[in-house]
């Protein structure tokens, strides 16, 4: 058997800094439905697309976007980046690369008195970029989708 991947595998680049995340998660939304006549199923139709990215970071993970906020002059002042998620684990390899997201601070503080585990703070952002995201390399859109959008 051989070592498999898990969430202790990956790497994560954000503003050109590698993070810790305790948590990070990539959700596409795509309105691709099926198309019907007489209300009958019959072929499909392109929808939108948008993917949302949240990171869940401890405090010191946090001040290290929070350098980058400050060289911004604000946290809103962040220019959009690419972000990539990459791990490997003996012969498993995977990748996402998502582009130009734009964070917005989710939930800042929440405090729990108990203690006995690190403050987590939430970040959310979303892909501004028709580059989109790449999965092992592979883009989720295709080159019709993006036509006239990607010099």
């Amino acid at each position: 058997m051989s070592r498999r991947i898990s969430g202790m595998n990956f790497d994560v680049e954000i503003l050109g800094t590698m993070i810790h995340v305790e948590k990070a998660t990539v959700t596409i939304n795509d309105s691709t439905a099926a198309a019907q006549t007489r209300g009958i199923t019959d072929g499909y139709v392109d929808g939108d697309v948008t993917a949302d990215v949240e990171y869940e970071l401890d405090t010191k993970n946090f001040n290290l976007l929070s350098d980058a906020a400050a060289s911004a002059g604000s946290w809103r002042g962040i220019d959009p980046h690419d972000a990539l998620f990459y791990a490997k684990a003996d012969k498993e390899e995977f990748r996402i690369e998502a582009f130009g997201i734009k964070l917005q601070i989710s939930d800042l503080l929440d405090i729990d008195g108990k203690g006995g585990s690190k403050q987590v703070h939430k970040i959310k952002g979303f892909v501004t970029d028709p580059e989109f995201v790449r999965i092992n390399g592979v883009p989720y859109l295709s080159a019709d989708d993006t036509r006239h959008l990607l010099g």
